[in-house]
């Protein structure tokens, strides 16, 4: 009887001293990361814009409205493309919604090749053989042509190659336009339109008739206030009235939408 309560005397002291033994320490855990630092400019926080000094910053997500893009296919060697300049350009354009071809100075009537003695070369089925496709002229950044070409030549050099994607706000806006014949149909409305392009040559504007030699230059900007356009001929694209079919020596471009209907580029 004495051995037996000695026994439980022992093993309850061993409870005992187990419950009082401070637990071992559980494996420590990753500390949590700290608090990334708060931007002193929000603005650059959401946006990744950095803000000059004095321009108080704002919040809000930052959007684009519109863009251009483009593809230089071939980086041309000559001279670079200067502003206000006229410049010569071959040129395809498609709708990038189906690919459907619209204009082509490809598909523009050419002028015949010529022997020596100034008559037509033949070809091998008797028809008189056509010359290369003749670029078409336009008065860089008058707005005499769809802003995607006022603004899609910036940085190319004579002999480049580009492919732009003209978003509808820079080229016919949200009317489009109506084509006078079936190899100009319709460009439609709020229609992105893809253009592959080549820059020819870049010359100096025509003065206008009665132009003094050393007066102001077309584009600058007179007494009045008003600015001067250069006077160039250039036929329009695809305009909104059907028209007779041009003699081989009319050019076309892509000209501007109406002044109701052109978007203003943010």
């Amino acid at each position: 009887m004495t051995h037996s309560v000695l026994i439980l005397l022992l093993a309850t002291s061993a409870v005992a001293a187990s419950a009082q033994s401070p637990a071992k320490p559980s494996a420590p855990t990753a500390t949590a990361p700290k608090p990334t630092a708060t931007s002193a400019h929000p603005a650059q926080a959401t946006t990744g814009l950095k803000l000059p000094p004095g321009i108080p910053p704002v919040t809000g997500m930052m959007k684009t409205a519109f863009s251009l893009k483009y593809q230089d296919i071939k980086i041309g060697t000559g001279a670079d493309a200067e502003p206000n300049k006229m410049y010569k350009v071959l040129y395809t354009g498609w709708l990038a919604a189906d690919g459907h071809k619209f204009d082509s100075t490809n598909d523009h009537p050419r002028a015949p090749v010529l022997d020596k003695d100034g008559k037509p070369v033949l070809d091998a089925d008797g028809k008189p053989k056509q010359g290369d496709p003749q670029p078409i002229s336009f008065p860089q950044g008058f707005g005499r042509v769809i802003p995607g070409w006022d603004q899609g030549f910036e940085g190319m050099k004579i002999g480049g190659k580009r492919r732009i994607f003209i978003p509808w706000q820079l080229a016919y806006g949200a009317r489009g336009r109506a084509g006078p014949d079936a190899a100009h149909p319709v460009i439609p409305a709020e229609a992105d339109l893809i253009f592959d392009v080549e820059l020819v040559d870049i010359t100096d504007l025509p003065l206008p008739p009665n132009h003094p030699a050393m007066g102001t230059l077309p584009g600058a900007r007179p007494m009045g206030g008003a600015q001067a356009a250069p006077q160039v001929p250039v036929v329009h694209l695809a305009p909104s009235a059907p028209q007779a079919p041009a003699a081989p020596q009319a050019q076309s471009a892509p000209t501007a939408p109406a002044p109701s209907t052109q978007p203003q580029a943010k």
